[in-house]
């Protein structure tokens, strides 16, 4: 069998590059995949060869195979000149911002942004001299006039999270080119297969390998790629914070890599059949799912994405907390908790109010979030038509979300 280069590889399709990216067997003694490389010393032959550091591993900080397996992989499919490996998806995005940002710096991130991504520039990158302006993320080419001169990123997350507003990628990246600003993108709900993050010109892309990329709940891992203007740079701040992941994370991640399209097309066909489903509901007010055509910032969706996730929210009618606390309790097979992208199926209550500061949140009632997971679709209905009917029956008392 001859072994596939990326080279060779650019003529094959993604669920082909998927399986092959990454792997070298021949140097496994043939075993399929590369296996766990636990450690932290590295053996030199010889004390030349340990005074220049000649190898192909040098310390554990540095990378193993297991690691650079995941690396060169993910460069293949997110177009990328090199990647980095941290521990979460939220250590992914500290380290590209930091990768980007000095003392001085003033940075645009979108108002629809993942909350810990917020809280991080509110307090640490605040500390540091770096000041942060929220932008509308529906602003498109009027981001222009919020650019200073000492302006150095613009932070793009589309969807935005929670809320599902697409931006103008185009737009937004040619005001950056004109300023010569850093475009760092969160790329997670989409993954390089629904949205090619260098193609569409941002110079760094923030994954979170926690969601579809483990796809089973079951390790937490983030990864950061970039252009090759900006690899250099990356790579050098990751080597200054040594921000290893375990190695059985990036194993579960390289295992997951394989079938990582079709879980993902799997998600995106369940998550439309359950946003229409929903859509038909008395109770639901509006779906937030760009692939649906009555969503705002569809023709966007449409114009830059390859696909969609299974990630989308709902505006319910106006309810009480007890109507809420109704539905959600009874639910058999809804979980609650703060992830998604697994096999199994989340929903969680959210309200942005609080912390947005460029735009104004104001749904007419409860806002939930959902994952959809790999069930049976008609059971999934059937449990949240239950969930429906305790809502329903408990909404006597109507407040305000």
């Amino acid at each position: 069998m001859t072994e596939t280069t990326r080279e060779t590889r650019q003529r094959f399709k993604s669920r082909t590059k998927l399986v092959h990216a990454g792997r070298t067997p021949s140097e496994q003694f043939g075993y399929v995949n590369t296996p766990i490389y636990r450690g932290s010393t590295v053996l030199y032959p010889t004390f030349e060869d340990l005074s220049a550091r000649r190898g192909r591993f040098s310390y554990g900080t540095q990378g193993t195979p297991t690691t650079q397996s995941l690396e060169t992989a993910w460069s293949e499919i997110a177009g990328a000149a090199g990647t980095v490996l941290v521990p979460t998806g939220l250590a992914a995005i500290t380290l590209a911002l930091l990768t980007a940002v000095k003392a001085g710096d003033h940075i645009l991130v979108t108002d629809s942004v993942y909350r810990p991504s917020r809280n991080f520039c509110d307090t640490i990158l605040q500390r540091m001299g770096v000041e942060t302006t929220y932008y509308d993320p529906l602003i498109g080419a009027g981001l222009e006039a919020l650019v200073r001169p000492n302006t150095s990123v613009v932070f793009l997350e589309t969807p935005g999270s929670q809320s599902f507003e697409i931006q103008d990628v185009a737009a937004i990246e040619a005001v950056a080119a004109a300023h010569d600003l850093c475009t760092i993108i969160d790329n997670t709900w989409a993954t390089p297969l629904f949205f090619p993050p260098h193609e569409r010109g941002m110079d760094l892309a923030v994954e979170a390998g926690t969601k579809y990329l483990s796809g089973h709940s079951d390790l937490l891992l983030g990864l950061v790629s970039a252009n090759q203007r900006w690899y250099p740079r990356l790579r050098a701040t990751w080597d200054a914070f040594s921000m290893c992941p375990g190695p059985e994370d990036v194993f579960l991640a390289l295992r997951g890599l394989r079938t990582l399209e079709l879980r993902l097309r799997e998600a995106e066909r369940q998550g439309l059949a359950m946003a229409r489903w929903l859509a038909q509901r008395p109770e639901v007010v509006q779906v937030l799912h760009p692939a649906l055509p009555d969503c705002p910032g569809h023709d966007l969706w449409k114009r830059d994405f390859l696909g969609s996730s299974g990630l989308f929210s709902v505006l319910l009618k106006p309810a009480s907390r007890e109507a809420l606390a109704a539905m959600l309790d009874g639910l058999e097979l809804f979980g609650m908790g703060y992830s998604w992208g697994g096999f199994e199926s989340l929903v969680i209550p959210f309200d942005c109010r609080t912390y947005r500061t460029a735009t104004t949140w104001n749904p007419p009632g409860p806002a939930l979030r959902f994952s959809i997971g790999l069930e049976d679709i008609e059971d999934l209905q059937a449990d949240l038509a239950a969930g429906f009917e305790r809502f329903n029956t408990h909404n006597t008392k109507v407040s305000s979300p």
